[in-house]
């Protein structure tokens, strides 16, 4: 599922809007609706019904421009309504919160049943609008709760069983793919957990490169290198931080080839640690492919959270991995830069030379080949 919006004034031609309309073009959804002189209907530009002929259609911006032009709504698609992604993400963030407030995790049929769907579709629909399954996302969810408990609890025991693990077995069978690290490191704050790390030239500037033994965990851009290592020890201040050796060059180069040429994918793991809504977030922005853009109402809208606008920033902010998880590619509503941690410039450079790089290759979709998104404390 593409993250990709378009504003209105995007199809500012009807010979636009109608290419957009026969082709059923999803980014031309609440661009615009279509109504049809010989019906007397206006419809979504997504529209299922047959494709009427040309010179019977006329196009308006808003569903309220084609009432006062005498139209009515469409049965079928409801142009009024929410669009059926839309409705998708309320039915989701439903079942979130439902798993999120459960001390076990419910099972696969009783969330599907209490959304109206079959467990099947309900599952397909899950995985498209949070970009994780019903199951990954209740580990998450049980994953945060240790991380907090850890820090409370007398022991990592009672840490185990107070945060819904049946059993500490359980929990110690996959606890380091969970958390990234052993409880008795998240217990400590992340000691010995070590993390190599180096700063190199790019076409940005300066970029710092770390990396635990599992894969990327910043890649962080600067004018100087001191508050770059600065800020990595700030990010991860109980790990052991030291810098990389030769081996580790030949991982720096491919980062910066990547960050060069984003298109091109980045063949290395990614180990990112972040709430389970940063994790919600941070998957939807690897789907923005180079040369796209999508807005911050956008994602929280997806997410089925319309009102957490600035909570979809604060996660843009916190993402330590740039462009590998684009949170470049977030703007306004209007289309305007909002602001960038690494600077709002290299924001811009960056939208601009992959647009250009799309527009001369045709180039789609990110290709990073794994992630491990890791949950922590929200």
């Amino acid at each position: 599922m593409t993250t990709t919006v378009t504003p209105k004034h995007a199809f500012p031609t009807d010979d636009e809007r109608w290419k957009a309309f026969a082709a059923r073009d999803k980014s031309a959804e609440g661009a615009f609706v279509i109504a049809v002189r010989t019906t007397g209907i206006y419809c979504r530009a997504g529209c299922p019904a047959r494709t009427p002929r040309r010179e019977n259609v006329r196009f308006f911006t808003t569903c309220a421009d084609a009432e006062r032009a005498g139209f009515r709504e469409c049965k079928r698609c409801q142009p009024n309504s929410a669009s059926p992604e839309a409705q998708q993400a309320l039915l989701v963030a439903a079942s979130c919160r439902t798993i999120e407030c459960s001390e076990t995790m419910p099972s696969l049929t009783a969330l599907a049943r209490s959304a109206g769907l079959s467990a099947s579709r309900f599952h397909r629909v899950f995985k498209q609008v949070t970009g994780v399954t019903p199951r990954a996302y209740a580990a998450a969810v049980r994953s945060g709760r240790l991380q907090q408990n850890l820090r409370t609890s007398d022991t990592v025991t009672a840490a185990i069983h107070a945060s819904g693990y049946g059993s500490s077995g359980r929990f110690y069978d996959s606890s380091p793919q969970r958390l990234g690290m052993t409880p008795t490191q998240v217990r400590s704050g992340g000691r010995g957990t070590t993390i190599h790390y180096a700063v190199e030239n790019c076409w940005l500037g300066l970029v710092l490169v770390a990396a635990t033994e599992r894969g990327i965990c910043a890649i962080m851009f600067g004018d100087r290198a001191a508050p770059l290592i600065r800020d990595l020890h700030r990010r991860f201040p109980e790990a052991d931080v030291a810098a990389g050796g030769n081996a580790f060059q030949q991982t720096v180069a491919t980062v910066v080839a990547y960050v060069a040429q984003p298109a091109c994918g980045l063949d290395l793991p990614l180990d990112v640690i972040g709430t389970a809504f940063q994790q919600q977030v941070w998957a939807l922005l690897q789907k923005i492919p180079p040369g796209a853009t999508t807005t911050y109402t956008e994602i929280a809208r997806q997410l089925g959270r319309p009102d957490a606008v600035r909570a979809v920033a604060t996660a843009c902010a916190a993402n330590p991995i740039s462009v590998a998880i684009p949170c470049h590619r977030v703007v306004r509503k209007d289309g305007s830069l909002a602001g960038y941690y690494w600077g709002i410039e290299r924001k811009q450079k960056l939208l601009e030379r992959e647009t250009t790089a799309t527009v001369k290759t045709h180039n789609g979709g990110l290709g990073v080949s794994s992630i491990t998104l890791e949950k922590a404390e929200d």
